[in-house]
């Protein structure tokens, strides 16, 4: 079985990606924290490396192949952006979670321990910088709701639901 988990910047994929995919016996792929490593790796911020990534669109191309080889193996659910695009030919169930960003960047806030306003600039500038190259890369609009829904299974705005609320509705839908 392959799952894909999509949604903007603190939406929610890791988190429940990751007990999804616990719950179901699959494994387990991100392709953020796979940014993040390069990013580390090249001794850049976030806001530096997506700067970097719009000059070397190869970078976007080379996480993209990766999903695909990764997904060949089988029994995996894979958290990225664009997984729900990028694989709805091989994808079993398609997952999109949504929610206002004030609520993304709060939960990114706490995730990293950092402050809010630094947090909201990175954010705005990460995901401008995505939605411009995703556009031209790839022809999808991640800000286009009704796009979305056409590319994935279920669509679950996550504000005011709690991780097991959030777990608990995806598992139950796939055990259906």
């Amino acid at each position: 079985m392959i799952i894909t988990i999509s949604g903007l910047h603190g939406t929610g994929k890791s988190t429940v990606g990751k007990l999804v995919a616990k719950a179901l016996g699959l494994d387990y792929y991100s392709t953020g924290q796979a940014f993040r490593d390069l990013a580390k790796e090249m001794e850049m911020n976030l806001q530096e490396f997506s700067r970097y990534v719009e000059e070397h669109p190869n970078i976007d191309k080379q996480l993209d192949e990766k999903i695909i080889k990764i997904a060949e193996k089988n029994n995996i659910l894979i958290d990225s952006q664009l997984s729900g695009h990028i694989l709805r030919n091989v994808a079993d169930f398609k997952i999109h979670l949504t929610c206002s960003l004030e609520t993304r960047v709060r939960r990114i806030t706490d995730r990293d321990q950092s402050s809010y306003e630094q947090k909201m600039k990175e954010t705005l500038i990460r995901e401008s910088s995505e939605l411009e190259r995703f556009k031209k890369l790839y022809d999808i609009n991640l800000d286009d709701l009704e796009e979305i829904k056409l590319f994935h299974d279920l669509v679950i705005d996550t504000e005011g639901l709690s991780i097991d609320e959030i777990v608990e509705l995806i598992v139950s839908k796939l055990s259906n």
